[in-house]
């Protein structure tokens, strides 16, 4: 699991420079990650208000300080498996996969309010785990909560990043779960828990909960040819 002395130790940035002297990814500079940063708290109409959306990882361990959590649903995106993933829960020889938002449809996850005097260093923070590579795109979204609107931010996946998946099918993209893993756990792991904490919020991802189950089917059949 990924932990915030993860991101503060500077373990995450110093994987990240590895893996683009490998080849394997192009980070996208503290520079231009800082700049993304500012403009995205600019475009919040105020410091006592900024929230940060979560579809998968960032609802069980968003490792960024926070002081309201609450179930919310975002329209006009929806979650699925469309990221490669090197390391991390992947490796060169066996990618992952790993979440992001696409257009169309509606999510439901959690909103985090962020501490007005630690926005910009919580939000920083989160920057350095989600933009290290320059494969999401920052969107200030309308997230509802019940009755009340947020504005949040949530991390939409760049279509035109070079680990951009495209439209996978569920079997295609059960068949990587199932097997990969890397530095900071495996896929299937990373799936089972987005599962279990959306049920305990009261949501039900029923194209998640498929795949749970064709993931379990091959992890059983893999055991049982050992």
């Amino acid at each position: 699991m990924l932990k915030r002395e993860d991101i503060v130790s500077g373990r995450i940035e110093a994987l990240i420079i590895e893996a683009e002297r490998l080849g394997l990814m192009e980070r996208l500079p503290p520079a231009e990650r800082a700049a993304s940063c500012r403009a995205a708290i600019a475009r919040f109409p105020s410091r006592d208000n900024v929230w940060v959306f979560a579809y998968g990882s960032l609802i069980w361990s968003p490792s960024f300080h926070y002081v309201e959590r609450r179930p919310a649903i975002i329209y006009g995106y929806h979650r699925r498996y469309c990221l490669w993933a090197m390391l991390g829960r992947g490796s060169p020889e066996q990618p992952g996969l790993m979440l992001g938002l696409e257009p169309g449809g509606a999510c439901a996850g959690a909103i985090f309010r962020i501490a007005p005097e630690a926005v910009e260093s919580e939000l920083g923070l989160l920057w350095d785990r989600e933009m290290i590579s320059g494969a999401y795109f920052p969107r200030i979204l309308q997230a509802r909560s019940g009755e009340q609107i947020f504005p949040a931010v949530a991390f939409a996946v760049n279509r035109s990043h070079e680990r951009y998946a495209g439209r996978l099918s569920l079997a295609e993209v059960a068949d990587v779960l199932a097997v990969a893993e890397g530095d900071l756990g495996s896929c299937c792991d990373y799936l089972f828990h987005t599962v279990t904490h959306l049920k305990e919020m009261g949501v039900s991802d029923r194209r998640l909960s498929r795949l749970k189950r064709l993931v379990e089917e091959r992890r059983t059949r893999q055991a049982e040819t050992r």
